[in-house]
């Protein structure tokens, strides 16, 4: 009985799937990075407009917490989200869950572009902004979710470009408030500029999903194997060992045989990657823990200078974290130290610790701790060094866990691995509200 080859897959011509791959990256972590970027504004209008709508002076030093709510608030729909994906996913199409979750994060930002220019009283503006920060990163994490599903489905070189996309997603906000200060004198027009950014880009990636079915090489990876899993769903598992060869001759691709192992239960797998579920939940509970609450808190020491003032924690800040960052994932693909069975680890991990008091003790006016490390040249080094060691030792996590278990137990582990990084971004954010108290 002969057999069909199977069909070459087509070339990806003028890299049209990798850009928009590339682009779909970008749109998942929009939604996170621009709330984030955007920390100086909603504290400035919330602070400004309760003294305007408070006589009294105690009333006026109302503290919203905003940059610790906002952090909670986008981490815990993500929580969420990572515990039932296996349920909604299952129930509902992977192209609905993408267009639905694009258009009302498309609609989300359009409202908190419009307030921009709407008055609004204090306590309003801050359960408005926080509902908004809810909904957004509730189908925020539905649309990262599926897309990783999505991008599984092509050659591993576009999940490098899905993963370099997220990361560039963060430098796109950090530029984008940088050019609406230095473009806008005016906060209100800049910020107005700032949120219809994101509009646009959702808009854009929206676009892009929808053109991706359309090109010839994503529909060969899109499509090759739904068919035939259909049919093979609905066929026992001893018809489709005796009926092998058949769907061999006809052309069809088919799920290949168990070779006698049962994957590993859930439990099994974490006890082989307990050390690095646990690594990962530390390195993101340290870095949201301190990121924002605490680095928007920090000054220049260059008063005297207001061009600088204004572009100081968007550049020190925000650009300077996500470039590190995005510097930091990149490395482990030209150098892995430590091993993945070597203590100096987990040492690696905790010693992270000691940068909180470090950035605590930066520049923050009316700070009850002392400041040791009064200058830009300073904060910029230990930023520089605290997004770096997120991203490096973030990224070895992720890339470490899987080689601790069998093929077949891949999945498991990786799924495990999400939940404890999302786990230590919940963490961090709720100890954020603790450590703002402290400075």
């Amino acid at each position: 009985m002969w057999s069909e080859k199977k069909p070459s897959p087509p070339s990806d011509r003028g890299q049209a799937v990798a850009v928009i791959i590339f682009v779909l990256g970008v749109g998942t972590l929009l939604p996170w990075n621009f709330f984030i970027t955007a920390s100086q504004y909603f504290n400035d209008r919330l602070r400004e407009s309760h003294s305007l709508t408070n006589s009294s002076a105690d009333a006026s030093l109302k503290d919203y917490n905003y940059d610790s709510w906002m952090a909670l608030l986008s981490q815990l729909p993500l929580l969420l989200f990572t515990l039932l994906n296996s349920f909604l996913y299952q129930r509902v199409k992977e192209r609905l869950r993408v267009a639905f979750s694009l258009m009302v994060i498309f609609l989300l930002f359009s409202l908190t572009a419009a307030l921009v220019k709407v008055d609004m009283d204090p306590d309003t503006f801050f359960s408005v902004t926080m509902a908004t920060i809810w909904f957004i990163n509730t189908f925020g994490a539905v649309l990262q979710g599926s897309l990783f599903g999505v991008v599984g489905l092509f050659p591993p070189r576009y999940s490098t470009l899905f993963m370099s996309g997220q990361g560039l997603a963060g430098i796109f906000a950090a530029v984008a408030m940088l050019c609406s200060i230095l473009s806008k004198p005016d906060r209100n027009s800049a910020a107005l500029g700032y949120f219809i950014t994101p509009c646009v880009a959702t808009l854009g990636t929206l676009l892009c999903y929808l053109l991706l079915p359309h090109l010839e090489f994503a529909h060969f990876y899109l499509k090759r194997n739904q068919p035939d899993k259909v049919e093979l769903d609905s066929t026992d598992k001893k018809a489709l060992n005796s009926n092998m060869k058949d769907l061999e001759a006809n052309g069809k691709t088919y799920v290949e045989p168990d070779d006698g192992q049962e994957r590993s239960s859930v439990l099994a797998v974490f006890k082989k990657i307990w050390l690095m579920a646990l690594c990962v939940t530390c390195v993101f509970a340290v870095t949201l823990s301190v990121f924002p609450v605490i680095t928007v808190r920090v000054q220049t020491v260059y008063t005297e200078n207001s061009d600088w003032e204004k572009v100081f924690t968007c550049v020190c800040c925000f650009i300077v974290f996500n470039v590190m960052d995005l510097a930091g994932r990149s490395a482990p693909s030209l150098f892995q130290w430590p091993s993945k069975g070597s203590r100096l680890f987990p040492v690696a991990v905790l010693s992270r610790l000691v940068f909180i008091p470090l950035i605590m003790m930066c520049n923050i006016q009316g700070s009850k701790l002392k400041v040791l490390f009064a200058h830009d040249c300073a904060f910029v080094s230990i930023m520089a060094l605290f997004s770096f060691s997120n991203g490096y030792l973030a990224s070895l996590c992720m890339a470490y866990a899987p080689q601790l278990v069998r093929c077949r137990d891949c999945e498991t582990a990786g799924s495990l691995m999400t939940f404890f990084l999302v786990l230590g971004l919940a963490l961090g954010a709720s100890l954020s509200f603790l450590l703002g108290k402290l400075v």
